[in-house]
């Protein structure tokens, strides 16, 4: 265990082009759930917690560490299970998620694993929209959950801000404009989709690179211009068999699909690599979720789509 805690910062700094780690854990039961390495800074036995007045019944408390107070929650009781008992002799896995740190308090911790993003499928079909379940894969022979981590946050602690009528203001005519969203999470894919909608973009969703990248396709076997058409792709990183990064790559060594402009919009903001960003060929990241960042991004690339499409000289070119 010792081991395994000591080197948990350390491991997060490692940029994994192919591959990635996760940190195996349990919720007090049998079943083992896995949380990528990339958003865990440390993982500490439970500090003393102080209680919060009318707070979500999910979060049991605040923890003051190294300057900061964060909300630690109950992640078994988030995800439907029963409450942890013993507290004191439990886990906190302490993350990063969409530019904030908190806390998920856990049965024990298990061990670190690699594997790589073939090997993470997406949940079964009968899994509907209100599990907590985003991703699966084997791990000696045993079933290993990946939780959906951003649907907790948004029902525990939903502060993302509403978008405005300014946010999304545009003299562009929008008929002929598309996005691509890909992302495993159907809260993230909802609040990209809200952003698009507010603006007056039509798009398309995929739950996965793989996906997305059939769609693509797709649409080049049906004789769309997708230089055209397609405005921009808005991709998550971590994504089951094909993530963020392969597709980047994968779509700029596609004739027809190489000039497509690539944004990451990723939950990864406190260790996200810019180095790979660049060296896969996407045209930027954002960090999960801010709608006026993101709706700011979108409409630049629209304005900048939109002076291609007239022959304008004023736009950046996608690669």
């Amino acid at each position: 265990m010792a081991g395994i805690l000591d080197n948990v910062d350390q491991r997060t700094q490692l940029a994994g082009h192919n591959g990635l780690e996760l940190l195996l854990f349990n919720l007090g039961l049998h079943q083992q759930y896995g949380i990528n390495v990339f958003k865990v800074k440390e993982v500490i036995q439970c500090p003393p917690l102080v209680s919060v007045p009318d707070s979500h019944h999910v979060v049991i408390g605040v923890a003051h560490m190294r300057g900061l107070t964060i909300p630690v929650m109950d992640l078994s009781l988030a995800v439907g299970g029963p409450a942890l008992d013993d507290i004191e002799n439990r886990y906190v896995i302490v993350t990063e998620y969409n530019r904030k740190v908190q806390g998920f308090l856990v049965g024990s911790v298990e061990r670190i694993m690699n594997t790589n993003w073939e090997a993470i499928l997406p949940p079964p079909k009968g899994v509907g929209d209100g599990s907590y379940l985003t991703a699966i894969t084997m791990v000696d022979d045993r079933l290993v959950e990946i939780i959906d981590v951003e649907k907790v946050l948004k029902e525990v602690m939903d502060d993302e801000g509403e978008l405005t009528e300014e946010m999304v203001k545009t003299d562009i005519n929008l008929e002929d404009k598309h996005v691509l969203i890909v992302d495993d999470s159907v809260v993230a894919r909802k609040q990209v989709k809200k952003v698009t909608d507010g603006i007056g973009i039509s798009s398309t969703l995929a739950c996965n690179g793989k996906e997305a990248y059939e769609q693509l396709l797709a649409w080049v076997e049906e004789g769309k211009d997708l230089n055209q058409w397609l405005t921009l792709v808005v991709s998550d990183v971590e994504m089951p068999q094909m993530d963020g990064y392969s597709l980047t790559t994968a779509i700029r060594k596609h004739d027809a699909l190489k000039s497509l402009h690539v944004l990451l919009h990723t939950s990864l903001s406190g260790v996200f690599n810019n180095a790979l960003v660049d060296k896969v060929g996407a045209n930027g990241f954002i960090p999960k979720y801010n709608p006026q960042d993101l709706s700011s991004a979108i409409l630049e690339q629209v304005k900048q789509h939109q002076a291609r499409m007239d022959g304008g000289k004023d736009f950046r070119e996608n690669i």
